[in-house]
């Protein structure tokens, strides 16, 4: 699969990483001399932190060609994302070009955050709006405006690098994300211009407050949330009134003068300007990884944190028998170091037992076998660890299977760094087979056991 990058800015840049990472091919057409560096930069934050949402590794990444030829940039393109500044007579030339040159069968999307479709096609064209939030390889949310067939197939395409298509029911200006920010920006700018707070007093109430809720709930389940066991018509009739309260500004803008552009600025600078803008993207992303990830632990998964989930089910790589297995392969994420700099102990362990279940579930032991009352239990394990590892460095594990008869299973996992293949930690492990409803050792159901006693025999073999 192909994608065509027309523009190379901080979306455009994004846009990229997300494909490459999720082992497309890219080209990029941009005709600014930095555009290389530009994204050169964007895809090391990339490579640094998308691997760190999932528990297991994405595809190889494609391949990134740029190009000073918009026709060979989208040829053979599935795929051809304009993420150009927002002038819709840029917008109109370079979408017209790209009628002449791109497969008929592309889709054709734009990173537009305002334009309508029925604006963007008026002279001809075919695209859709395919507006992502930055950064692009980290946020699953891309709103989709336009054509129902398109949009629906462009959802499909999304949802497969791990994005969430939201598509939005008519078209409209700014869509719907970007006409609530509006909203929150224009009483932002009033209370800045007011003295009722500065840049950083707004940004604190935001992050230490209600956008930690947003994160997982939205709005409105907030809502509901808050109108206790009534739920939202309670909530609705206690606070429904203050609409009509003189508290917010939000149908009048403050006259953008220079008076009030340098007081912003400056403030701003005051908050963050200690911070290069890179130091602040690597702060963000770590940020959002660990939120995102933490999201996705919960359950089934919430919020943002489904999307990862569900993307993650579909990274994970099939398993034959082979000697030994390749049970894991994954990057190291970022929050699992400690103050030493280097891989927490305790994660080894986890690394490890993430392996003990897909050998579990290889053989017959999975969720659905778990769920009949049936499991293996580790009764006893012994890690060495041989070498540092730090976040971000791909990283593998074989198994092996070198006991397995019975209710007693035995695995030797050797953790490996992908780059260099060096040896980091190994472990001996040692599980029992358990009835969940009694939680003492059983022998395991028959087919399960005879997938064990045929892997400890190839393995014993030492051939695949």
């Amino acid at each position: 699969m192909k994608a065509a990058i027309i523009g190379g800015g901080v979306i455009g840049g994004g846009w990229a990483a997300r494909f490459l990472l999720n082992g497309w091919d890219v080209a990029v057409f941009d005709p600014d001399p930095e555009a290389e560096r530009k994204i050169s930069e964007v895809l090391m934050n990339a490579r640094r932190a998308l691997p760190g949402l999932y528990d297991t590794a994405l595809p190889p990444e494609g391949r990134l060609t740029y190009h000073s030829d918009l026709a060979q940039s989208v040829a053979g393109a599935d795929w051809v994302q304009e993420s150009v500044p927002e002038r819709l007579e840029l917008k109109h030339k370079v979408l017209a070009d790209l009628m002449q040159y791109a497969p008929d069968e592309a889709i054709i999307g734009s990173s537009t955050s305002g334009f309508k479709p029925s604006e963007l096609n008026e002279k001809g064209a075919r695209a859709i709006v395919a507006h992502p939030f930055n950064p692009v390889y980290l946020l699953p949310l891309i709103e989709l405006v336009g054509d129902a067939d398109t949009c629906a197939r462009a959802a499909d395409i999304l949802s497969g690098i791990g994005m969430f298509p939201l598509k939005v029911r008519k078209e409209i200006d700014a869509h719907i994300a970007d006409r609530f920010l509006e909203a929150v920006w224009r009483e932002a700018l009033w209370l800045v211009k007011d003295g009722i707070a500065n840049t950083e007093e707004i940004d604190e109430a935001i992050r230490m407050g209600f956008g930690l809720r947003w994160a997982q709930m939205g709005l409105f389940e907030t809502y509901r949330v808050a109108g206790g066991e009534a739920g939202m018509k309670h909530f609705m009739a206690q606070f429904g009134p203050c609409l009509s309260w003189p508290w917010t500004k939000l149908m009048d803008v403050p006259e953008f003068t220079d008076e009030l552009v340098d007081l912003i600025a400056d403030q701003s600078d005051a908050q963050s300007g200690h911070m290069s803008i890179r130091e602040l993207e690597r702060l963000r992303d770590d940020n959002l990884v660990s939120i995102l990830r933490a999201l996705k632990a919960r359950g089934p998964g919430s919020g943002a944190g489904r999307v990862v989930r569900d993307h993650e089910a579909d990274l994970w790589h099939a398993m034959t028998d082979t000697t030994p297995l390749r049970t894991v392969a994954r990057d190291v994420p970022i929050d699992w170091t400690d103050y030493n700099g280097h891989m927490n102990e305790g994660r080894y362990g986890q690394v490890f037992s993430d392996a003990a279940d897909r050998v579990m579930a290889h053989v017959g032991a999975d969720a659905d076998y778990i769920g009949s009352g049936l499991s293996f239990f580790t009764a006893e394990t012994n890690i060495k660890y041989l070498d540092e590892c730090h976040a971000g460095e791909a990283v593998y594990v074989d198994s092996t299977v070198t006991l397995g008869e019975g209710k007693k299973l035995r695995l030797w996992h050797e953790m490996r760094r992908k780059a260099d293949d060096s040896l980091l930690a190994t472990c001996d492990q040692f599980l029992l087979h358990v009835d969940l409803t009694t939680r003492k050792s059983c022998p395991p159901r028959a087919d399960v056991e005879a997938r064990v006693e045929t892997l400890a025999t190839l393995h014993a073999r030492g051939t695949t």
